[in-house]
């Protein structure tokens, strides 16, 4: 047995039926299951486009219901009342944004029925993706393997040179795509639906549905390839917060290496773990028939995946030829012809065939990312009774003559006759379709190593030595990641302060204007209530409250400009706090979606000591974490000195260096923009210390 749970696999469980689909017979196959959802379907992955064509090989769709991903599930949803669907897609990185749909939040959540619940998991150390692809249907059919429901991603099987449904929502055509997805059902469906729980509670910070009684689910019109056999579930899990890494697809591809005796199939977008390369190698030398046929893209698409990626592959390729084996391996890319042009299929599935025992259908590429940084989740099916070998044995013979534009008997034969999978891989074509060798450049190795560590790390990037100094040992997981999020809401209060400088509000905004206001309610008795109203409407509006606290100061000087600002911030804040408890959480959750539960939970459990945090090193706007707390009832108590502690070093700051701030906005001398700095960097000194006095004391507790 090459399976073994608890080493290489998280569990082993039966499929009644099981079948690999390749390209469009996914979508075709997905959607004929969708169609017999009736209670919950979870959609987990890498990326979701609303406006993906869930469309099969024919590129069209006659049951009635929209071809658009989006727009299907909304029909479906409201012809089912009982159905609910949760989407969860990483909270990709700022790289990927001009290959992403626009405002996703708009086009997933709001735009569809409330029983679509749509979240960003983002519960991933640094540098990590959330890269697993997953649909479960009511618990009881469960698709996994390398294909997103995303654009650019639809093909047929015969990869055509044109295709008029090969096209983008702009009407762009695109190369020929290549993916690989297995479908099961049975306990190894139930299996995948706790997985995909497991992974919504994480990301979304949600409590799931319950299991969903057993039914059939299959899909119409899919042929199973494999009835009544062992699937093993293999996973990547980083290390996050206490949870320690899991690296079962790693160990899995060892495992089968060593018990490999004739040939090793492999379909795989990456190939750059050296110790992969060499394990391959030991084997190859112990087995001299072993053959491995390795199919994979023409080239890089990018200059960081040049840089990185196929700097990984070059490196391994020089090993295999180093161990001297290189003869008994092919590195091939499919190439489609006609006429006097070519072009070259992208390669993106996860396929790996060992002999005609093990088969391997997943999200893991064979580089660093996929053994230890981002989440996978790989399928493998292991013969049990001749009748699974010889099916594993067509499902190779099948997809190796699909690149080649043959069927699988023709395949089987060519080996018959050749004794060779190589010499077949190279010589079988259609004339339009066939296997070509990869032409690998020459590149210097030495230059590419601190690149690789950026793009293909195998472990979450710690961060700097001087980071950890000032705010003590923390879980190794998402500390940078907060950072940025502080940046990133910082960037949004800047461009709504802008709004406040550059548009017709900028009159309003005035320096002038406003301590000539204040100034003109100095003397009035009310002057203490009209200044706490002045804070209450500009919390609500987002108006620079850094001039109001400054104007505050300058006017009435910094005793009764700290009192009046401190009592207008806690008035904003309680306001927003009633706000919040007024809508409750449902109402807020429809607005930003699941993850908000994160924010409400984190305040829930710490209380005091949470919402001081928040106001020292702020993890979400002031205003959402007041709608939150208010929403989520926390004691009112627990708020407002929560609010009190983390505010109070910065109003005081700010009150006793009213003039000074106010002086430089209205007049920016280099002795006013010096004594601003000073103040800034107190104000960021006494925000650390305190900071890591909090997380000294937490650690110490625990």
């Amino acid at each position: 047995m090459i399976l073994q749970p608890d080493k290489n696999v998280w569990r082993i469980e039966q499929a009644g039926r099981a079948a690999v689909l390749s390209d469009a017979q996914y979508f075709g196959a997905l959607r004929a299951a969708l169609l017999k959802a009736q209670s919950t379907v979870f959609i987990v992955g890498w990326d979701l486009d609303s406006r993906t064509r869930l469309v099969g090989e024919s590129g069209k769709a006659d049951d009635g219901f929209p071809e658009g991903l989006v727009d299907f599930l909304s029909a479906l949803a409201e012809q089912r009342p009982k159905l609910v669907v949760h989407l969860l897609v990483w909270d990709y990185s700022v790289l990927y944004t001009l290959e992403r749909e626009l405002f996703p939040l708009l086009s997933l959540h709001w735009r569809t029925p409330d029983r679509i619940r749509y979240c960003l998991d983002d519960d991933l150390p640094l540098g990590a993706s959330h890269h697993q692809k997953i649909v479960t249907v009511d618990d009881a059919v469960a698709f996994s393997g390398g294909l997103d429901l995303t654009i650019r991603r639809w093909d047929s099987c015969d990869h055509r040179f044109k295709n008029e449904c090969r096209v983008d929502p702009a009407g762009e055509p695109y190369f020929p795509f290549h993916d690989v997805q297995a479908v099961v059902d049975g306990e190894a469906a139930r299996a995948l639906a706790e997985l995909a729980r497991q992974r919504w509670e994480r990301g979304a910070c949600n409590r799931p549905p319950p299991m969903a009684p057993p039914a059939d689910r299959w899909p119409d019109g899919v042929r199973p390839d494999l009835t009544d056999i062992d699937v093993g579930i293999a996973r990547t899990y980083p290390a996050v917060d206490e949870d320690p890494e899991i690296r079962e697809v790693e160990a899995l591809f060892f495992d089968s290496i060593d018990r490999a005796e004739h040939c090793i199939y492999i379909e795989n977008q990456y190939f750059t773990i050296s110790r992969l390369a060499e394990r391959l190698a030991q084997r190859m030398r112990e087995v001299p028939a072993l053959e491995t046929v390795l199919i994979a893209p023409m080239t890089a698409h990018s200059w960081l995946e040049e840089k990185t990626m196929q700097a990984g592959l070059v490196r391994c390729m020089r090993l295999l030829a180093d161990a001297g084996v290189s003869e008994r391996v092919a590195l091939l890319y499919p190439e489609v012809s006609n006429g006097g042009e070519t072009v070259d299929t992208m390669v993106h599935s996860k396929v790996t065939i060992v002999d005609d025992v093990l088969l391997r259908i997943g999200s893991a590429n064979l580089n660093n990312r996929s053994f230890g940084l981002d989440t996978e989740c790989d399928l493998a099916f292991e013969a049990q009774t001749p009748e699974h070998r010889k099916s594993i044995a067509a499902i190779r013979d099948r997809m190796l003559g699909h690149f080649c534009g043959v069927g699988a008997d023709e395949v089987a034969a060519s080996v018959a006759r050749t004794g060779s999978f190589i010499a077949t891989a190279r010589e079988l074509t259609d004339g339009c379709h066939r296997l070509k060798p990869v032409e690998l450049p020459e590149q210097d190795l030495d230059d590419m190593t601190t690149l690789e560590g950026i793009g293909d790390p195998e472990r979450p990037i710690e961060p700097p030595a001087f980071v950890q100094s000032f705010v003590g040992e923390r879980p190794r997981a998402r500390r940078l990641r907060r950072f940025a999020k502080v940046i990133a809401v910082g960037l949004i209060a800047v461009f709504l302060l802008l709004s406040w400088r550059f548009t017709p509000l900028a009159g309003l905004a005035d320096p002038d204007t406003i301590r000539a206001w204040l100034a003109s309610i100095a003397e009035n008795r009310a002057a203490p209530l009209i200044v706490i109203a002045a804070f209450v409407l500009g919390g609500l509006v987002v108006f620079p409250v850094l001039l109001l606290i400054a104007g505050t100061a300058a006017t009435f000087g910094p005793v009764l400009g700290f009192a009046y600002a401190a009592a207008g911030a806690m008035a904003s804040a309680i306001v927003t706090y009633g706000l919040g408890h007024m809508l409750g959480r449902r109402a807020l959750e429809g607005v930003v979606g699941p993850r908000l539960n994160r924010v409400r939970r984190s305040i829930a459990r710490r209380g005091v000591l949470a919402i001081a945090v928040v106001r020292m090193v702020p993890i979400a706007p002031f205003t959402l974490v007041n709608l939150v707390a208010g929403a989520s009832k926390i004691p009112l108590s627990d708020y407002i000195f929560g609010t009190m502690i983390g505010m109070a070093p910065g109003i005081i700051l700010m009150s006793a260096l009213g003039y000074q701030i106010y002086g430089l906005i209205t007049e920016p001398t280099l002795g006013n923009v010096v004594m601003f700095i000073a103040a800034v960097l107190a104000w960021i000194g006494v925000t650390v210390g305190v900071q890591a006095l909090l997380v000294r004391w937490r650690s110490a507790k625990s």
